[in-house]
């Protein structure tokens, strides 16, 4: 229903048209709906809000590449998130040069595979590191050798694993690197006119800079295309029960190791007297023979405990838990 006009609004209306301040026919011209330009050809089956959600996806990716890298290269690594555009595979494979590094990475439970395409100056860069050298990348590019491309399989490894993490929101997945290629011709992994993905990833190895791209194919995500939106993506992470992440940390801290120790007592003596211990000397303690003994956890006193022995072995039984350090 179109907006009504009040009386004292028809009257400066009808004033303005009859002195000229406005045009009948510029009034139809703005009636005109605007036509926006489609090339079927290139059809956009990713939109703004799938693209942001994608760019939210690789900037967790980049922040897992940044904490993992550093302990294999021992270097500083920086990641961020560049770009992200929508074009057909063929515009990416064309702007590929040769001798190129690519790792077909299958996406399992997801059709297909993505393609992951890292610079040649960072790929010579980690080689170098990987190799006891300073991570300089080589002046002129040439084609790997097969002992560089083994060192780049664990390294591409180690990214491919490192994709479960970001994508859980979405769906839970087990990613697989394939091959490695280093010829743009043998990694036509779906058809040239078909739609993909691109997030660009700018990497800093030290003073080397270089990018990664990675191309999601439509056909790999259109089964969770829906799920690729930032609302029900910050709908999921407000759903995760916080029980889980306590959990968790209670599992991990459960294992770790801590020093227990019984302290029979203290006792002060001379340096002289030290000097001149010998075998079946006795040394009188601060304590007596019915007094608890002090338990420590780490440097805190945590429990008392009374002596005595367990299937030969020396061992103290808890009588007391202490709240807080005496």
């Amino acid at each position: 229903m179109g907006e009504v006009l009040s009386q004292s609004e028809i009257d400066n209306l009808l004033k303005a048209l009859s002195s000229g301040e406005l045009d009948v026919e510029e009034i139809k011209d703005t009636d005109e709906k605007q036509v926006k330009n489609y090339d079927f050809a290139r059809p956009t089956k990713f939109s703004k809000e799938h693209l942001r959600t994608l760019e939210i996806i690789f900037e967790h990716y980049g922040r897992l590449l940044s904490t993992n890298l550093p302990a294999y290269l021992r270097k500083a690594v920086q990641v961020e998130v560049m770009n992200s555009e929508s074009v057909i595979y063929s515009e990416f494979s064309n702007a590929l040069s040769n001798p190129v590094l690519l790792g077909v990475v299958d996406m399992e439970p997801l059709e297909g595979s993505i393609v992951m395409e890292l610079s040649s100056n960072l790929a010579f860069c980690i080689v170098d590191r990987l190799l006891g050298g300073e991570g300089v990348p080589l002046e002129k590019i040439r084609d790997y050798s097969e002992i560089e491309l083994v060192i780049l399989e664990r390294i591409f490894t180690i990214c491919v694993n490192l994709l479960r993490e970001p994508w859980q929101n979405v769906v839970s997945i087990t990613p697989r690197l394939e091959r490695i290629e280093t010829n743009s011709q043998f990694a036509q992994i779906i058809s040239p006119s078909e739609t993909i993905a691109i997030i660009t990833i700018n990497m800093k190895i030290g003073d080397v800079e270089g990018l990664m791209n990675i191309c999601l194919p439509f056909g790999v995500l259109e089964s969770v295309m829906d799920k690729l939106n930032t609302k029900y993506w910050f709908s999921t992470m407000q759903e995760k029960d916080s029980n889980s992440y306590e959990e968790a940390i209670e599992s991990l801290i459960s294992k770790a190791q801590i020093p227990v120790k019984a302290v029979l007592g203290n006792s002060s003596i001379s340096v002289n007297d030290f000097v001149n211990l010998h075998i079946g000397d006795v040394i009188k303690l601060d304590r007596g023979i019915d007094d608890e003994l002090d338990i420590y956890v780490g440097n805190i006193k945590k429990f008392a405990a009374m002596p005595g022995s367990t299937n030969d072995n020396y061992a103290v039984r808890i009588t007391q838990i202490l709240k807080e350090e005496e």
